[in-house]
Parts: structure tokens; sequence; C-alpha cells
């Protein structure tokens, strides 16, 4: 679904329909530690981003919304978990590096071993 920023991301849903006045990421509110989302938090969210690079089955993404000092410099942070490895991926616009591995022909990029 296309977010209020404009980008298409999984994890966002909304219904306007008959009078409905829904809006949610489903993402953020999975995570009972984050603060509460807000359509303006779509403005600088990685997600959208990380879907479009990544499209591996097996990465898990855990959001949260972090609000800096009085409010200010809210963000959305995301980290990743490769399920089948069972490893924290460090880059989840890169991916899990045990499932790279694994690809042929991207051993030149990423090394035997």
């Amino acid at each position: 679904m296309i977010t209020p920023a404009g980008k298409e991301c999984r994890f966002y849903y909304q219904n306007f329909h008959r009078g409905h006045s829904e809006q949610e990421c489903r993402l953020i509110d999975a995570n009972p530690r984050s603060d509460a989302w807000r359509p303006q938090d779509c403005s600088n969210c990685p997600v959208p981003g990380i879907l479009l690079a990544n499209s591996s089955p097996n990465l898990v993404l855990e959001g949260s919304v972090k609000s800096g000092v009085l409010g200010f410099n809210r963000r959305v942070e995301v980290s990743a978990f490769c399920s089948k490895h069972l490893i924290d991926v460090p880059e989840p616009h890169v991916g899990c590096p045990q499932c790279a591995r694994e690809k042929p022909g991207l051993e030149a990029l990423f090394g035997k071993g």
C-alpha cells in the first residue's frame, strides 16, 4: 500500500472506505516498546527502501519510533534478523551475509569461506 510519504510499504495499512478513517503501521504496532506511530513518521522511514533493496523471505524486520529531546528528532529505527541462519543482520539494505554467500555467482563479492 502507498504510505502518506508516497512510497510502497507492505506494513502500512489505511482504510478510508465508507466513513472509516484508519491508518496504521503494522511493523511499529507490533513492537510494544515503541512510541506511538504517526503518519508523519513515514516521511523518514527506511523500511520502504529496505523492502525495495532486499526481497529475502528470511529477513525479519523490527521497527520502532524513537523521540529525541522534547519530542524533536522523531525517527524510525529498524533492526533486522535472518530467520534462516538465526543471526542479526547489520545492514538490512544488503541482507544476511550468510544468505548472500549461498547464492551462486556472488563469491567474488563476499569471498569463499
